[in-house]
């Protein structure tokens, strides 16, 4: 096979005519005068996600991203993790294979994510170490302990020293962490942060030796902010969390854009999402070079990223808008015993002063809000309830203010990072509603507007679907569609809502167990 156009060598920093021969690995690349005004790239690697969070299967992900000339991802299954353990990384690692994509996942280092919500499984450090001895299994996931880390807790530094001894890079996970507090958590061998939201966090973190991933997902939006950092090529790009709409419509082919419009030069965003991952991890993936795996995206031109054909292992896996990845069905797998709600079970009459959660639009971190309890109605406050999934248990109770809601509610069983169920809505009754109709399906996402039910089935541990990824998307769109005469006028809804339960992300959140304060790292 040979490919004819405008190479980008992303270790010159140059463009220039060439001709490409490969099979399965590049064979020659020849220098020409002139050759076609197309653009020939390494494959674009994703430098940090979460399969989970786009509610495909692997498989279906990988269908749906090489048609935006993606080959690669750097993925962190602990949303399966959380609810099947060791089991659903397993599932992922082998649907994944099957793809034809190249998938790099690493073993979820937080499982649970804190000691102060209910998970369905738990990842001791004989559990993790036994995944880092894989060879399927690239690095350590994001530690997003990182209290535990400062404070050298024993189960967290023997996840680390395990990767360490596997020879593994250790991922981050420390938002607006700076100062002495950053220069211990790296001292343990961390070595990349996702979750930077300012640009003086993320400038202090690479003076002292971390790489920063420059995420741009669908409810955290950061590559506006954090732009500068993307100079000179250096650092990384990654999605992080992705709803299916978003990827069927773009996903590092629009990183790479929006990267363009913000002023950063074309090679330097490319490199971004090419060489850096494929060094820091030492991934297998090509790079365009002689001797190198034939992973390659061609584009239309460096400003727009349109692209016209991808190609894994020499193999053509995506052309004039169809792809020979194959569609792999799988037999569901769940962990799900939730009980039916009442409005009883959530009924509650707040006096004095009551803390809201503010929740902010393409923002993971929420405002710490005080409203006089009188003052809910009209400030647009409403109830926020969190369902223990694996067990009969009484909800958390709290409140959130940004989600808009003049009536009905919204449910999902997509909530990080333990995926109990989250709703919110404008009354008891129709929380109970959408909630009940997560409960019937054993996972998935749900609008009730006041009459009529709208869900989405997801029969994978609760976060995922098992179609195709243009259903799971218009499916997905409907339900935000469904929002909006609701009065929820949120880009992503259903991801802000999924974050509402991190409690490792500053700064009000609720778990199933209440609500909880991440600056304090404790129940209110």
């Amino acid at each position: 096979m040979e490919l004819r156009g405008q190479l980008v060598d992303v270790f010159e920093g140059s463009v220039y005519p060439a001709s490409v021969r490969f099979g399965r690995v590049i064979e020659c690349i020849t220098r020409l005068e002139k050759a076609p005004a197309v653009f020939i790239l390494p494959g674009l690697v994703d430098g940090h996600m979460h399969v989970e969070s786009t509610m495909l299967l692997p498989s279906e992900y990988a269908r749906a991203t090489v048609r935006h000339g993606t080959v690669a991802a750097v993925a962190d299954p602990h949303e399966i993790g959380n609810v099947l353990g060791a089991k659903g990384v397993r599932f992922m690692i082998k649907n994944g294979r099957r793809s034809g994509f190249r998938f790099f996942f690493g073993a979820p280092s937080c499982v649970p994510a804190t000691a102060y919500e209910t998970s369905g499984a738990t990842l001791g450090p004989r559990e993790v170490e036994g995944l880092l001895s894989r060879n399927d299994v690239h690095h350590l996931s994001e530690v997003m302990d990182y209290p535990g880390v400062i404070a050298g807790k024993p189960e967290v530094m023997a996840k680390i020293a395990a990767a360490k001894r596997y020879g593994k890079a250790v991922d981050g996970h420390a938002p607006g962490l700076m100062g002495k507090d950053l220069d211990r958590y790296i001292s343990a061998g961390i070595s990349t942060d996702h979750e930077c939201y300012m640009l003086a966090e993320a400038q202090e973190k690479m003076e002292k030796g971390m790489v920063i991933l420059v995420r741009e997902g669908s409810a955290a939006k950061n590559l506006e902010t954090l732009h500068p950092v993307l100079k000179g090529g250096k650092n990384m790009l990654c999605t992080d969390d992705m709803e299916p709409g978003d990827i069927f419509r773009g996903h590092m082919d629009s990183v790479l854009r929006k990267c363009v419009s913000l002023g950063v030069k074309p090679l330097d965003a490319i490199r971004c999402c090419t060489r850096n991952p494929c060094e820091h991890y030492g991934l297998k993936t090509g790079l365009l070079r002689v001797g190198d795996a034939a992973d390659i995206t061609v584009a239309s031109d460096l400003r727009s990223f349109r692209v016209l054909e991808t190609y894994i292992e020499g193999r053509k896996v995506y052309s004039g808008n169809k792809t020979s990845l194959p569609r792999i069905v799988e037999k569901p797998l769940n962990n799900f015993k939730a009980a039916m709600i009442r409005p009883s079970d959530i009924a509650c009459n707040p006096s004095g002063n009551v803390l809201v959660i503010g929740a902010v639009d393409g923002e993971l971190v929420t405002d710490k809000l005080v409203v006089p309890a009188q003052s809910l109605a009209k400030e647009g406050v409403q109830k926020i309830v969190v369902i223990n999934r694996y067990r009969k248990a009484l909800p958390a109770v709290g409140f959130i203010k940004g989600f808009n809601l003049k009536r009905g509610a919204l449910a999902s069983s997509v909530m990080h990072d333990s995926h109990n169920i989250g709703v919110i809505g404008a009354d008891d009754e129709s929380i109970c509603k959408a909630a009940n109709a997560i409960i019937k399906m054993k996972g998935g996402l749900a609008v009730f507007d006041g009459k009529n039910t709208s869900a989405l089935a997801l029969p994978f541990a609760g976060l995922m679907c098992g179609e195709e990824a243009g259903k799971v998307a218009r499916r997905h769109a409907l339900l935000i569609k469904a929002l909006r005469p609701l009065g929820c006028r949120m880009r992503a809804p259903f991801m802000t809502l999924s974050f509402m339960a991190l409690l490792v992300i500053p700064h009000l959140k609720i778990s199933d167990r209440g609500l909880f304060d991440a600056d304090r790292f404790g129940f209110v």
